[in-house]
């Protein structure tokens, strides 16, 4: 096992653009921490996962694995062991062939590789299929195959890159928390790439957004959910996302349809601090509750029932909200519904040049 560092690691693809598909990534993974890379397509964050891998070049900086700079070592000579999305098995051979292969070329006696693979396939729930070969496994057991193979050669680093955008709803839920269970009883460095931001933040003990190659946040999942630094984070953790619209400021908070809604003093000492007149406020849909009076009016577009929950989609005069309400008597489309928020301490602001958080 062992830690990861990132040293201001950018990578440019030769005759593509001069933009930066990772621009000066400063990361650090202790040893033995799960950290989930986030974001949307194009974000980066699967050439950074292959520039620790060795399989992408650092054209700028550094990446370090344990107490070894690896950013020219080949990807052999790195103690990696990487799981792909798709689940590259050998399909002339065994599950036990596949998960030992790597084993045989090191060498290792047949014994020994035997007594890794049976360990392994133990952990995964994989015994009874070892003499299959990987045609008559599912979609699930052949990504948990995929797995042990990585888990046999007993690596520094796990590097895991969308393993489970092959697998259907159901089983992707299942597979996930496997998946977080299996490193918490190896404790071995995982770095997990995912553009799901649910899956991101229900495994990862932290979790990092990147957007257009640069880092914009790494937290725990309550700390970006709770204070994201900038409001693309806001928008992009929490599903659905967190409402955003430009609002005019007042001398409490900032008007919305007929009414204010109050935002932290010093909130508004940094915006008036400034200079701003308008702000990008935030509030998620889960903070927002139906009332009979007060707050403000939302004209209801669509209703997306969910069970338990439902959400309601509307619009306060130019802008669109999304409010989380029971389920079992939501209103109906056409409906105009009064909201108001749930508590104090609910509402984020931005600063709609920087984008960044005010506190």
């Amino acid at each position: 096992m062992a830690a990861v560092v990132y040293e201001k690691a950018s990578r440019v693809y030769p005759g593509v653009s001069s933009v930066k598909a990772v621009d000066q990534l400063d990361l650090s993974v202790p040893d033995g921490e799960f950290l989930v890379l986030v974001g949307p397509s194009g974000s980066g964050k699967s050439t950074a996962l292959r520039m620790l891998a060795g399989l992408e070049d650092v054209d700028e900086g550094a990446v370090r694995i344990g107490d070894r700079d690896v950013t020219g070592l080949p990807p052999k000579d790195r103690d990696i062991a990487m799981v792909f999305q798709s689940y590259a098995l050998y399909p002339h051979m065994t599950v036990a062939g596949n998960m030992g292969f790597a084993l045989e070329l090191r060498g290792m006696s047949a014994s020994d590789i035997r007594a890794r693979v049976g360990e392994a396939a133990a952990m995964l729930d994989l015994t009874r299929f070892l003499d299959r070969k990987p045609k008559a496994l599912s979609g699930g057991q052949r990504q948990r195959v995929a797995m042990g193979r990585a888990i046999v050669r007993e690596p520094s680093v796990f590097l895991m890159d969308e393993p489970l955008s092959n697998l259907d709803a159901k089983l992707r839920v299942e597979t996930r928390a496997n998946i977080a269970q299996l490193q918490q009883r190896l404790g071995t460095t995982t770095i997990y790439v995912t553009h799901d931001q649910v899956e991101a933040m229900t495994m990862g003990d932290r979790v990092a957004v990147l957007r257009d190659g640069r880092l914009q946040q790494c937290a725990s999942p309550r700390e970006l959910y709770d204070n994201p630094t900038n409001s693309f984070v806001a928008g992009f953790i929490g599903s659905p996302a967190m409402n955003l619209a430009l609002l005019p400021l007042t001398d409490v908070g900032v008007r919305l349809g007929d009414v204010v809604l109050p935002l932290p003093r010093s909130v508004l000492t940094a915006a008036g601090s400034a200079g701003l007149r308008e702000v990008t406020f935030g509030v998620r849909p889960e903070s927002l509750e139906l009332v009979s009076e007060g707050g403000f009016e939302l004209v209801v577009e669509l209703v997306e029932e969910l069970g338990a929950d439902a959400y309601l989609h509307g619009k306060v005069g130019d802008d669109r909200f999304v409010v989380r309400v029971d389920g079992r008597r939501p209103p109906r489309m056409g409906d105009n519904v009064r909201v108001a928020l749930r508590g104090k301490g609910e509402t984020h602001a931005f600063n709609p040049e920087t984008t960044l958080r005010l506190s």
